[in-house]
């Protein structure tokens, strides 16, 4: 095996011993920077959520300084950016060991980052001065998207010339941070189409078009995201034989394909052909494929878990396991025409969301970073830290969830009668339990995250400081 585990654990500190890895390993400088300003993006995204969840049941709580208009979008674009970063610099630190090469360009790396992060702060400050301009989730004035464009043409170059070769005779997360990066960029030049009038004039093509590139722009970062997975697991367990399977390589095609149809079922109630909506529809239920999957082997998870329980990584890794069957069996469920007819904009839609973008794609990339940290940089975590830290996350994103799908049941109730008119004050007032548990449970989700990224953010910011005195 490639990391030796031990037997016991310290009740002091969590620590893998030295592996052979740590000692041919050189991650990329840039892949860790990459990771650093991740996690601050995440925390204060995270900080921006709490304070617009406030907001919701008290609408003039900093209305003056900071209104909801303003803390929502900050909230979304940070994660976003949290999700993206998180996924390059697990991508630039792992993909060149991956492949037995340096990467291929150090600079053009260094660009990337230097490039995405002077962006986000351009896009900080529009918002905070109220300068808005471009469409839901990508709200920030459209000039905005070149630089973001044009860096992500960098990380392309930089990747496929580092992996070059032949794909045939490499694991399955080789595959997928290559479909990823390609894929993200497609689906975000797709996602200004609405720039052009053919498809601006035309309301049913301009929303098709808009929520197809979002809903695929999500399937590209899970790409990104679940490589990594993958790469860690393989790390982790010193076997080489998974991500190179028949089965593992069909769900990744399985995978792919919802990447590129499955996006139809955001779309049931715009009024375009109806064969999209089926392949959508059928689509969204070869999901059913890999729940089938998770479920098959989960009493080999729960084999895995008791030998590996006690390597960090691994457990955030299982936590996100949990997190992607409860949000498959939902996203099956909301894929289902008559259910989608109810659920879709409700809170329902932010559960899934939410419990993808922290339950899964946080999850992952925390493992990553506290892989690159604890593995390769050798430094010690505190077990009880972590553990508070671990199950206070855990919890209050459960509770969290609930709280999101109860206040969505909520109004698909109310959906179910289209012509009666109720108040939207009786809506709240029949949500506001569920509303107040959000918040707080919101609050508590930030503590549990901050606990789990201080560490990192120690270890991280040492060790950059160290590479470059």
């Amino acid at each position: 095996m490639l990391i030796q585990q031990p037997s016991t654990i310290s009740t002091s500190e969590v620590k893998l011993p030295p592996s052979n890895l740590a000692k041919t390993f050189s991650p990329s400088k840039v892949g860790t920077l990459f990771l650093l300003s991740g996690i601050v993006s995440l925390l204060f995204g995270m900080l921006f959520g709490i304070l617009g969840s406030v907001q919701y049941l008290l609408p003039d709580f900093l209305a003056e300084a900071i209104p909801f208009y303003k803390t929502r979008p900050l909230h979304v674009s940070l994660v976003i950016a949290w999700i993206f970063q998180g996924a390059a610099g697990s991508i630039y630190s792992y993909a060149p060991a991956s492949v037995n090469r340096s990467l291929f360009s150090e600079t053009v790396a260094r660009i990337h980052w230097i490039l995405f992060v002077l962006t986000g702060l351009g896009i900080i400050a529009s918002y905070a001065f109220g300068h808005f301009g471009g469409r839901e989730y990508l709200e920030y004035p459209i000039w905005f998207a070149i630089p973001i464009t044009l860096s992500w043409c960098l990380i392309i170059v930089n990747y496929f010339k580092t992996i070059k070769g032949s794909l045939s005779k490499y694991p399955v997360y080789i595959w997928m941070w290559g479909t990823g990066i390609i894929a993200f960029l497609v689906t975000y030049i797709e996602s200004y189409l609405w720039l052009f009038n053919s498809v601006q004039s035309n309301t049913v093509r301009d929303i098709t078009i808009q929520w197809k590139a979002n809903g695929a722009m999500v399937g590209s970062w899970n790409q990104m995201v679940y490589g990594t997975a993958f790469y860690l697991m393989e790390r982790i367990s010193g076997n080489k034989n998974v991500s190179r399977s028949r089965i593992t390589f069909f769900f990744y095609f399985l995978g792919l394909t919802n990447l590129l149809f499955n996006w139809g079922h955001h779309t049931y109630i715009v009024p375009s052909a109806a064969w999209i909506k089926n392949v959508a529809y059928l689509i969204s239920m070869t999901e059913l494929l890999i729940l089938g999957n998770i479920i098959w082997n989960w009493r080999k998870t729960l084999t895995d878990a008791q030998r590996h329980f006690h390597v960090v990584p691994y457990r955030l890794l299982l936590a996100s396991d949990v997190w992607i069957f409860l949000n498959l069996a939902l996203s099956i469920l909301i894929s289902i025409p008559a259910v989608n007819f109810y659920t879709h904009g409700t809170h329902i839609t932010v559960a899934h969301a939410m419990g993808a973008t922290i339950g899964i794609n946080t999850l992952i990339l925390l493992a990553s970073a506290y892989f690159l940290a604890i593995t390769i940089y050798q430094k010690s975590v505190t077990s009880k830290l972590f553990n508070t830290g671990y199950w206070l996350t855990n919890i209050s994103l459960l509770v969290f969830w609930i709280s999101l799908l109860g206040a969505g049941i909520v109004k698909s109730l109310q959906a179910k009668h289209p012509f009666s008119i109720d108040p939207y004050e009786k809506y709240l007032e029949q949500s506001l339990s569920w509303f107040r548990t959000f918040s707080i449970s919101g609050f508590t989700l930030l503590i549990g995250l901050s606990i789990l990224s201080m560490p990192l953010l120690r270890i991280l910011i040492n060790k950059i400081w160290v590479r470059s005195n």
